[in-house]
């Protein structure tokens, strides 16, 4: 089953609705499938949500939906409260209401009714009460009312009920999230979409056309996101997909289908996808056209020398070819035989313009590698620069974005839209992303992966989607960062702790807390006063998220510290052991410090103490072997110049691992995971804890320098 809410609807017609599925959902995770957000005004048909079954059977009156939520959820619910949350539902489309006149009885039956209740039915939360909530909080006019408190006993079931669903707030955050996308991005310096885009008004049409032959990286997804914005949010046109497979040296299946799953993965849905492939016989027809026009011509001129002379602006003595004797290259290029491999066919624009770009540039290549797609039907391929313009116009983009790489060949581009008489395409570039200290060119990335540098297209170390996420990065930061920087046409090498610390919003209020000690060096102390047998007590994994559940925590007379810890101690100075209590440390051996004696102090005002330690007890739980790995850059340079040799700045040591002990809940964690280790980080978990196996956990940069 899946709901479609419209982000620019009525909230107090929405918000129940979502909150209601997202309590379900918690109850019977399979019972809603998936929340899908449209910033539309509506979901279609005029409304503004719709419920559709896993028939595919479509519901969009909210007390309906609201209804088939509550009947989900009602094996919990006696018969006699069930009536009451189906009167309740009613109601809460009478606080929907926008009159205060309209409004007021019904607040004041409301106010009555939780008189000395904490929940609104019953003992817990509920369908009903969720929903009743939702509507006063999406209406502006209620939700104004209660934070002026003029009704004491809504007020207080109000603040009550958000603090014990913390859920609630991710799930307005989420409604929200289009909108504050938007803001985010025309808000920040920089970023303002009002570009001026010509001819909008006839439609717009925008396509991301990556080459299958790596994965997609972060400089990828600036111009994916912002076509797609675009297209979907800014002129709700049609983004077009196309891979540009005209490389049968690169090019992988494996890289087209990661390139799929990566921009599913940051909600890039093209409204179709197509591959440059699809129209190699039209565009073979078309350099026989322009071979006949006299727009192009083949050349057997060797590689250096070819480049030599475009350098130089020297003609190719191929130049002035005969029509007809270009057309037999092309066709031996086709079949690839001996004389066409030596050849290529380069369009007649110019020998020396002072732009190189228009420097009669190769329009068709050989290549006599089958292709992953039409196999060894063709020998020779069309370069993207012929194709690019050509089927941009054929399949009715209006409007190229790209990034500004590519300025020097945009009159290239419109040449040959000329040449052809095809209609013509809008071109508008928007600068690259740059970081400091990383590669974005796939040419080196990929190098980098044959040479063992790295594991792999996912390494932590990598700026690929799939590098950074396996780092840590969370699809929803990368969005919000991405789409801060906007269409500028500004050069800027950007920092990396800018983008972790947007990330650290994110994880913090869902990271459940865990205790980790480093093996190396550990003290083991004892605590005097403590209880002789040891025990468990349970605590929450987030102190501000209850919806994190709970986790155990083992108390005896041995524990363990982390020695940095333990050699800045004095003898009788005061200390925290966090999730416990106050101790006074009265005896520690000399450097390195190996054994400690704490006293309990659990009167002692932790307030007051300057020192708050983690720690682990040996006894009462099964302490969990893991590995911390960090890591750093892979170059040692801000920024590379052309003339660099990357080989110069290679970083010598990028992973740094330590072995540590975690507490006993440690074990239960599932790879991908994202977690905080008290005073020692952010990380998720790349491999979880087996027998005999340590967990291995990443470390999440925050943005904070070290």
């Amino acid at each position: 089953m899946a709901l479609t809410i419209s982000s620019k609807a009525d909230q107090a017609k929405t918000l129940p609705v979502l909150l209601a599925a997202t309590l379900v959902s918690q109850t019977i995770p399979e019972a809603i499938s998936a929340v899908h957000y449209v910033d539309n005004d509506d979901v279609g048909g005029g409304t503004a949500i719709k419920h559709e079954s896993s028939e595919g059977k479509v519901t969009s009156k909210e007390v309906k939906i609201l209804r088939l939520y509550l009947e989900l959820f009602s094996s919990n619910l006696s018969k006699e409260m069930f009536h009451e949350e189906i009167s309740w539902l009613t109601q809460s489309t009478n606080l929907a209401s926008g009159d205060f006149k309209t409004l007021e009885p019904h607040l004041l039956d409301l106010d009555k009714r939780l008189t000395l209740r904490t929940h609104l039915n019953g003992y817990s939360t509920t369908v009903a009460e969720v929903a009743i909530w939702g509507t006063l909080r999406g209406n502006r006019i209620t939700y104004a009312y209660i934070k002026k408190n003029h009704m004491i006993n809504v007020g207080r079931w109000f603040r009550h009920v958000e603090e014990i669903n913390p859920w609630i707030s991710s799930s307005l955050e989420a409604l929200n999230a289009r909108g504050k996308e938007k803001k985010a991005a025309q808000g920040k310096a920089g970023a303002s979409y009002d570009i001026a885009l010509p001819d909008t008004d006839k439609g717009v049409v925008t396509r991301f056309p990556p080459e299958p032959s790596g994965y997609l990286h972060i400089g990828h997804m600036k111009a994916a996101l912002l076509n797609d914005y675009f297209a979907h949010e800014k002129y709700k046109g049609t983004l077009l997909v196309r891979f540009d497979d005209t490389n049968p040296s690169k090019e992988k299946e494996e890289f087209q289908d990661a390139i799929i799953e990566d921009l599913a993965l940051i909600g890039v849905k093209p409204d179709k996808t197509s591959f440059t492939s699809d129209y190699f016989d039209e565009l073979y027809d078309y350099c026989v056209r322009m071979i006949k026009e006299g727009n192009a011509y083949a050349d057997d001129t060797d590689q250096e020398t070819m480049r030599e002379q475009r350098f130089n602006g020297i003609p190719s003595i191929r130049r002035d070819r005969p029509v007809e004797e270009s057309l037999e290259v092309l066709s031996e290029m086709i079949k690839g035989s001996e004389e066409g491999l030596k050849a290529c066919v380069r369009a007649k624009i110019s020998a020396d313009n002072p732009n190189k770009a228009m420097r009669d540039p190769v329009i068709y290549r050989c290549n006599p590698l089958p292709h992953h797609r039409t196999g060894s039907k063709w020998k020779a391929y069309p370069t993207y620069d012929f194709c690019c313009p050509i089927v941009d116009s054929m399949e009715g983009v209006t409007h190229a974005l790209r990034t500004n790489e590519y300025r020097d060949r945009n009159p290239q581009y419109e040449w040959m839209l000329d040449a052809l008489k095809l209609r013509k395409v809008h071109i508008w570039d928007f600068s690259r992303m740059n970081f400091i200290r990383t590669l974005l060119s796939k040419r080196k990335l990929t190098k980098f992966v044959d040479q063992g540098v790295v594991w792999g297209w996912d390494d932590p170390r990598f700026p690929t989607v799939r590098g950074i996420r396996r780092r840590g990065m969370t699809i929803p930061a990368l969005r919000e960062f991405i789409l801060k920087q906007g269409p500028s046409r500004n050069i800027v090498n950007l920092d990396w702790t800018i983008f972790w610390a947007t990330n650290k919003k994110y994880i913090d209020p869902i990271s459940p807390r865990y205790t980790a000690v480093l093996k190396d060096g550990a003290v083991k102390t004892n605590v005097i006063g403590a209880k002789h047998t040891p025990y468990t007590e349970e605590k929450p994994c987030h102190g501000k998220n209850a919806q994190l559940g709970k986790k155990r925590v083992a108390y005896s007379k041995s524990i363990l510290i982390d020695q940095e810890d333990a050699a800045s101690f004095k003898v009788g100075e005061e200390i925290t052991l966090m999730n416990w209590g106050n101790a006074f440390v009265r005896s520690k051996s000399s450097s390195p410090v190996t054994t400690m004696d704490l006293e309990l102090h659990l009167d002692g005002d932790v307030k007051k103490t300057e020192k708050k330690v983690t720690w682990l007890s040996v006894d009462g739980q099964n302490l969990v072997s893991v590995e911390l790995v960090d890591f750093d850059f892979l170059i040692t340079k801000d920024k590379l110049e052309e003339d660099d040799n990357v080989e110069d700045f290679l970083n010598p040591k990028t992973e740094f691992r330590v072995e540590a002990f975690a507490d006993e809940n440690v074990a239960g964690l599932k790879a991908d995971a994202i977690i905080q280790l008290e005073r020692k980080g952010y990380y998720r978990v790349d491999k979880a804890h087996a027998p005999g196996q340590p967990a291995v956990l990443f470390n999440i940069p925050t943005g904070k320098t070290k």
